[in-house]
């Protein structure tokens, strides 16, 4: 009775007025399940299958009968209707302003049965009317992986929109080849933020992957699979409506599409609703029908070293780590390679950046059951993913240095350390001046008490400076034992003494006692906050953000308890925070100077039941767009606060620009709160942005950053506490920019072969090298005086001669310097403008 009535109201609907039922000569279903139905034909009129209330197919015919069919498993005839239209005056059955016929004749950009708005052809489609349109706009794993199972299959990405909406909702299929991810796609095409106050409805971004191997509904080899993101766990109704919609635009499919519960979260979801789907025709697949017997997917094939990792949820690697996942993350910064015990793609987060730092990186079932594996966690390794088998082994010393030898500063790397300041000192008395005696880190939270934010929204507290740990460090002579280890050739050459001998040495520092003039001190210290407060005391070194060394995350922070007694306890940990063996081992790689390295300590109130913490970067380097920031944001006072490991962050690009609902796009929802709810609501975002902006440009000016650096940015730490007030509690350099340093040799300009015509140049320069080697080349243009002006990328060059142009129009007359970067050397030479 419900199909009925549904189909009266249909009849009735305007732009349905001219249609006309006709009657089902014949029905059958095909060998490969498909339904075949025949109705009579009239040549001045186009039909169109209905099942249920929901157009699927539309034909035009010059025959006697008309056939129809739609590419998914055939139901009883009863869900069947054919209503045909006049082709003079075609109905607009999707309802987006435009006729059947026309968007019929104007496929794949346009489709009679999918409401989208034409996008450019190099972008995506409407539909993918054949299997050769699906061709052309899948990614293929690539010749890397010839010998590999994932050679096979193809990949192609889609966004479904207004997912809540039956009448509207529709669907973009992606090119791929041009649009890696997903979020790209959105910006290129414009898929707005959609809201209903602070309630944000997420599209649903799916995969399309093509599974030559696998039998398919249809009986036959050869499965088209469909699956969402890590984290979704999309309600039956949703899977239908989709699998519905793929088979309205693709219909070549032939019974050969099948739902993909690939991630535990849709697996769990797809059980809870098992009777559902047994019930109606959506075939499932699960990762055991695909993967079966699979074990190893080797994603990107390379080589690295590194320190074996089993990463906690949230938990944030290092660059020299070689990351092992249980569940894949969000997103990923730079590592030494990577490892997953669940399915992952080539176009997922993970790979992608894997392929963008040429990291290995594979998929192994069973790395962690495996005692010879589960072994080396912890420790230093040899990791190679080739096509049909992996390497992971113990690896030395030597070796490790060896491998990264060409990344390391060519001299040892000397940190500033200001002994002269000898008292704790309030935060609005320090500037960015006095990184050396504070710490960056004291240093930059000071510099921001001087950005005349609101009151509370930088935190008020003192810097302990590096001369009270220099005076620890000798009072206790703990320099003596560190001379000595040094010394030890067993130190020296076996990473599981060092380990045991620098954790005997961090015991030592946190027993030591303090010099009476200290002890005073840190009591008066602790008497500048009011009673009752937990203080927090965090690390603040001078051997962080260096260039080539950033030191994020070797050195932590602790909180002082109302509990714990005198304050000293607590800063003699933060001393010994900086003999960790993970801080030992980067300091020794980079060749900085042990004994100079120092620890001051930022104290502040601790923040105590938060709303929301989060990270954010002053532009987007996860998903590559512009003019937007980046911000990652979970509920409380961790980022991954669920024990089962499944706490999803809330990612957002907000817009630098402009503000209100349409100025940010969240790009995946916290699981942690209702589906209704924002971590960061609209009036934080909004309070956020102009802070973000003050924070990137005023740093850029302090950090000497170029006008066009694109690698410069600021990574803040922020938080909302229990009252609502929005706190920024740090700010760094983006990894990245910090970077930029590594590992570059001053060489005269024959060494590449530089020399530089017409000179005088008055609109373009040409300069000419001689490469040994190819690789990435780029220059930089500087005044007489130093500064930077223009910067030029010629992106990947190959060896042999070659002419590059340089654009020096708009230039004021006169001299400057071209130095130019191939590989890791430099050299340069004198032009002149006129």
């Amino acid at each position: 009775m419900r199909l009925v009535g549904i189909f009266l109201i249909l009849l009735l609907h305007p732009a349905l007025r001219a249609q006309t039922v006709v009657n089902i000569l014949s029905y059958e279903v095909t060998e490969t399940g498909t339904p075949r139905i025949e109705v009579r034909n009239d040549p001045d009129r186009y039909y169109v299958l209905y099942v249920a209330d929901q157009a699927r197919t539309l034909v035009q015919s010059e025959d006697v009968n008309a056939v129809l069919t739609e590419p998914l498993p055939a139901l009883p005839r009863e869900h069947y209707r054919v209503l045909s239209f006049s082709r003079d005056s075609p109905a607009d059955l999707d309802g987006d302003g435009v006729d059947d016929l026309t968007e019929l004749a104007a496929s794949p950009a346009l489709h009679p049965l999918n409401p989208v708005s034409p996008i450019p052809a190099r972008d995506g489609a409407a539909c993918l009317h054949t299997r050769e349109a699906f061709d052309d706009f899948a990614f293929l794993p690539g010749e890397a992986n010839e010998n590999s199972r994932l050679a096979e299959l193809e990949f192609l990405k889609f966004y479904v929109l207004d997912n809540d909406e039956p009448d509207s909702v529709r669907i973009l299929y992606m090119n791929t080849v041009v649009h890696e991810a997903h979020v790209a796609f959105a910006r290129a095409v414009g898929i707005p933020v959609q809201s209903n106050g602070n309630s944000f409805l997420e599209d649903m971004r799916g995969l399309l992957v093509y599974h030559p191997e696998v039998t398919a509904p249809n009986g036959l080899p050869g499965t088209f699979t469909f699956e969402f993101q890590q984290f979704d766990d999309y309600t039956f109704e949703l899977i239908q409506q989709t699998f519905e919609l793929l088979g309205a635009t693709m219909p070549f499919l032939d019974n050969r599409l099948a739902y993909l519960p690939l991630h535990r979260r849709a697996v769990a979801r797809y059980n809870t609703e098992r009777a559902r789907y047994d019930a109606g025709r959506i075939p499932v697949l699960l990762e055991g029908d695909l993967y079966e017997g699979i074990d190893y997917l080797p994603l990107n094939q390379t080589e690295s070293y590194g320190r074996l990792r089993l990463m906690a949820p949230g938990e944030r690697p290092e660059g020299r780590d070689i990351v092992v996942y249980e569940t894949i993350p969000n997103d990923l910064p730079r590592v030494g390679g990577i490892i997953t015990t669940v399915v992952q793609t080539p176009l997922s987060h993970v790979n992608l950046r894997a392929l963008q730092n040429d990291v290995p990186n594979a998929f192994i079932r069973d790395a962690l059951a495996d005692p010879a594996f589960s072994d080396l966690l912890g420790k230093f390794v040899y990791y190679k993913v080739e096509s049909d088998e992996y390497e992971l082994r113990e690896a030395t010393p030597a070796e490790v240095d060896a491998y990264y030898e060409n990344l390391r500063p060519d001299e040892a790397q000397v940190p500033e350390r200001d002994l002269s300041v000898t008292t704790f000192t309030p935060l609005p008395d320090i500037g960015f001046e006095d990184h050396a005696a504070f710490g960056a880190k004291t240093g930059n939270l000071g510099v921001m008490h001087g950005f005349n934010f609101p009151d509370g929204v930088i935190p008020d507290g003192f810097g302990v400076p590096f001369y009270y740990y220099d005076e620890f460090m000798k009072f206790n002579n703990f320099y003596d034992r560190v001379e000595a280890l040094l010394a030890n050739p067993a130190f020296q050459s076996d990473f599981a003494v060092q380990d045991d001998l620098l954790d005997d040495l961090r015991d030592d520092i946190e027993d030591a006692p303090l010099p009476d003039w200290m002890f005073a001190a840190l009591t008066d210290l602790q008497g500048r906050f009011p009673a009752g407060t937990n203080i927090r005391c965090r690390s603040s070194t001078n051997n962080e953000d260096l260039p080539g060394f950033s030191g994020a995350g070797l050195y932590d922070s602790k909180t002082h308890k109302t509990t714990e007694g005198h304050l000293g306890k607590t800063i003699r940990e933060v001393f010994a925070g900086m003999w960790t063996f993970r801080a030992f081992t980067e300091r020794e790689f980079y060749r900085i100077d042990h004994f100079k390295a120092a620890m001051g300590v930022l104290v502040h109130p601790n923040f105590k039941e938060e709303r929301a913490n989060g990270v954010g970067i002053t532009a987007d380097f996860i998903y590559g767009t512009t003019g937007t920031y980046y911000l990652n944001t979970q509920v409380g006072e961790d980022l991954v606060t669920n024990p089962d490991g499944f706490s999803i962050p809330e990612e957002i690009l907000l817009d630098a620009e402009g503000s209100g609902p349409t100025a940010y796009e969240i790009l995946r929802r916290s699981n942690l709160v209702p589906a209704t709810r924002q971590v960061l609501p609209l009036e934080y975002l909004d309070e956020l942005r102009p802070y973000m902006a003050v924070i990137h440009a005023e740093f850029a000016l302090l950090y000497d950053a170029a006008p066009d650096d694109e690698n410069f940015a600021m990574d803040i730490e922020y938080k909302i506490d229990s009252t609502g007030q929005l706190a920024i509690k740090q700010a760094r350099p983006w990894i990245e920019f910090l970077e930029g340093g590594v590992s570059t040799t001053e060489v005269g300009a024959e060494a590449l072969g530089l020399r530089i015509y017409p000179n005088p140049a008055t609109a373009v320069a040409y300069v000419a090298l001689n490469l040994e080697v190819g690789g990435e080349v780029d220059a930089w243009l500087f005044d007489l005086v130093g500064r930077p002006v223009r910067r030029v990328d010629f992106g990947r060059v190959s060896a042999g001669e070659q002419a590059l142009p340089v654009n020096v129009r708009g230039l004021p007359v006169g001299g400057y310097v071209l130095r130019v970067r191939a590989g890791n050397l430099v050299a340069a030479v004198r032009v002149l403008v006129r």
